[in-house]
């Protein structure tokens, strides 16, 4: 279940209802007033939850599943497991975000409110600049500073010795102890993740959150997306530099170094120690072993094993990537000469 600290539930909603809402069929009406409390995905789903399957790659997390309905096409159908309600949708991705939004409900500090939350807590040391807001619920470690103009949203929680820079903006986010988060950096964000509908593309609700753990920093104008369900994480005493884009459900692991404009896409999985060039670029769902480096400007598509240095685009280990280039220069340069010999004598006498 979301965090209920970031998400209130309206209240559990009949399948009926449920279906109606999402613009799905309910394939076996006798289910109609099942009772469902929220969403989650095929593998973390319980009883009172609805899953939903949009690709055959987890037709087998689908046939295990303990979800109490789910969303499915006509072509799945059979596939669903017994005493799992069947939603029927050409859209089940969209229907899935549909039901999210009804049943999970996003805090928000009320309109007209005091900018500093009576609701938030601040513990003893704490200084908050000038326009700086402070949601309900949320906390504050002693000796922590808030500068001019920053966020900090419903249910943040922010450590000790903190430093949270000027017009920063946390929200669905855990921060642990001494963190320095600069000037204009945005934490706790939805990621991005669209459904396809008839209507066209549709956002689906993100309900995860961050957690940045003991001593990072985090640059200037950075971006950590919240995750889709699971948290996106990142270690201790990871350094971010600024312009750095980080997407939903990314895990980087302790002592990352991350230059600027790297971005990293959503459910990568980077483990300690690794270090990313100026402008390296992370395919969604791959994973970087520890002790990896990844060159500036790299393109990386697939799984690094831990300790190799990979660079190019598409990214390989640097060594390949540099015989490479050196053969095509070579090439270039031999190809060159043939030209301006032919060009001297054309006859080839």
């Amino acid at each position: 279940m979301p965090d209920s600290r970031f998400f209130e539930s309206p209240g559990p909603l009949t399948l009926s209802a449920l279906a109606d809402r999402a613009g799905a069929v309910l394939a076996d009406a006798r289910n109609g007033d099942r009772q469902i409390q929220g969403v989650a995905p095929l593998v973390r789903a319980a009883a009172s939850d609805v899953a939903f399957l949009s690709d055959k790659r987890y037709l087998a997390d689908l046939r295990t599943t303990a979800a109490g309905a789910v969303f499915v096409t006509e072509a799945h159908r059979q596939d669903v497991p017994e005493g799992c309600a069947v939603l029927v949708t050409a859209e089940p991705q969209a229907a899935y975000a549909r039901a999210s939004l009804a049943l999970h409900r996003i805090r928000t500090h009320p309109m007209g409110s005091a900018a500093i939350h009576p609701d938030s807590r601040l513990e003893s040391g704490v200084e908050v600049g000038p326009g700086a807001v402070i949601g309900p619920g949320a906390t504050i470690g002693a000796g922590s500073r808030i500068d001019a103009n920053a966020v900090i949203g419903p249910g943040v929680c922010v450590g000790r010795q903190c430093h949270v820079g000027a017009g920063a903006s946390l929200s669905f986010a855990l921060v642990r102890d001494r963190v320095r988060i600069y000037s204009n950096a945005v934490i706790g964000a939805a990621g991005f993740g669209v459904a396809g509908s008839r209507h066209g593309a549709i956002d689906i609700p993100q309900l995860g959150r961050v957690i940045i753990q003991d001593d990072v920093t985090v640059g200037a104008n950075t971006c950590i997306d919240r995750g889709a369900w699971d948290d996106t994480v990142i270690g201790e005493r990871t350094k971010i530099d600024n312009l750095v884009q980080i997407g939903h459900n990314v895990r980087v692991g302790r002592n990352g170094l991350l230059a600027a404009f790297t971005g990293i896409s959503g459910s990568v999985t980077v483990g300690d120690g690794v270090t990313f060039g100026g402008g390296a670029g992370i395919a969604d769902h791959i994973t970087i072993g520890a002790g990896a480096s990844i060159a500036g400007a790299a393109g990386v598509t697939r799984d690094v094993p831990p300790g190799e240095v990979w660079g190019g685009h598409p990214a390989r280990p640097l060594s390949r990537f540099l015989q490479e280039s050196a053969w095509v220069a070579r090439q270039t340069r031999a190809r060159g000469k043939n030209r301006a010999a032919r060009a001297t004598d054309p006859e080839g006498t």
